[in-house]
């Protein structure tokens, strides 16, 4: 076995991600938590900071690696709050709150229709990645319930949710972004 320092041992962006996820990954929750005040809204932010954190160099983050995901994971959080402030609910939004909540067969039929669309999109995705997509989104599983089905950890679950998303906006049509 080799020094750990030695610089032959050089980390992968996958090994550094993984790392990151058992060292960080619930303390970046619950920091993000308190930006976002909700807790699922804290996990994709989360989720957002290991994608960013998988795309860098894994030598220029690694020796400040604690301060680089809290620092991400801040600015991921705080966009989203200003992008939810932007949001502001239209004419036609509000009247279809007030609607009577029964669907005509048209609205339905166009909505099973961009399923079966999105569902085309999804098998394109690697198999792990779509496997959890579908627990997630179709089964409606926590991370817990979809680790327990597939045997991955949580935070790798996370990880192939919010790639595979990633990925899955990148081949949708744009109607269905």
């Amino acid at each position: 076995m080799g020094d750990p320092n030695d610089k032959d041992m050089v980390e992968t962006s996958s090994e550094l991600v993984e790392r990151a996820i058992s060292e960080f990954e619930s303390p970046l929750i619950g920091y993000a938590k308190t930006i976002v005040h909700d807790l699922d809204r804290a996990r994709d932010v989360v989720q957002d900071t290991f994608i960013r954190l998988y795309q860098q160099d894994a030598g220029k983050v690694n020796d400040g690696l604690k301060s680089w995901l809290f620092t991400v994971c801040r600015n991921r959080a705080l966009d989203v709050l200003r992008k939810e402030k932007r949001m502001v609910p239209t004419d036609e939004d509000l009247l279809a709150a007030q609607d009577s909540g029964t669907d005509s067969p048209a609205t339905i039929t166009v909505a099973q229709e961009r399923v079966e669309q999105v569902k085309a999109c999804i098998s394109k995705l690697p198999e792990n990645q779509a496997t959890v997509i579908l627990l997630k989104f179709e089964k409606g599983y926590s991370y817990q319930e979809i680790s327990d089905q597939t045997g991955l950890s949580t935070g790798n679950v996370g990880f192939l949710i919010h790639t595979g998303m990633k990925r899955l906006r990148s081949i949708l049509p744009d109607d269905l972004k």
